[in-house]
């Protein structure tokens, strides 16, 4: 098969696969969030949020990350001289540290669907936020290639989860003001 293809299907696999990140986080935050509603709302929403937690864990997040990992390791076969590049090695570490992301993801959802919220809705917010500079340092590696764009895309991640986290802590005391 010819490497750009695999490569292109690389890419929508990649976005699908931090589609469900994303978006997962978000419903563990909503499911968190459930518990504090009142007994009628709680029974309603409950379910539904963790229905919705394992059919796209299940049917989009499992397989896209799958799909991912085969189609990159195809590439690096493909042109094993992938290998011998820098930007590489620091893109497969970002990767791994991705792959340790989703299945901490998925641990959330099994202990949600037995009823244990151990992480408030806040710690889940800054949670969410390491699949963005995830993605942000996989990004400018793989378009940078190079050791000054490293150096810069490691500050811009910095920058970046400083913004981040700063964001999170200023949504939370706005809904804090307006819900008292």
């Amino acid at each position: 098969m010819d490497l750009l293809y695999v490569k292109a299907t690389h890419i929508v696999f990649v976005v699908s696969w931090f589609a469900a990140l994303f978006y997962i986080v978000r419903l563990l935050i909503y499911t968190r969030e459930a518990q504090d509603k009142t007994e009628t709302e709680k029974t309603i929403l409950t379910p539904q949020l963790l229905l919705m937690q394992k059919r796209l864990f299940n049917i989009i997040g499992w397989p896209a990350m799958v799909l991912t990992l085969i189609t990159g390791l195809s590439m690096i076969y493909m042109v094993p001289a992938y290998l011998t590049q820098p930007w590489m090695w620091l893109k497969l570490i970002l990767v791994v540290i991705l792959i340790f992301y989703h299945l901490l993801c998925a641990r959330f959802i099994s202990e949600q669907q037995k009823g244990v919220f151990n992480w408030s809705s806040t710690k889940l917010r800054m949670f969410n936020e390491i699949a963005t500079i995830l993605l942000v340092g996989i990004v400018f590696l793989v378009v940078i290639k190079s050791s000054e764009g490293l150096l810069w895309g490691i500050l811009g991640i910095v920058a970046l989860g400083a913004v981040l986290t700063l964001s999170v802590m200023l949504y939370k005391k706005s809904r804090s003001r307006s819900n008292s």
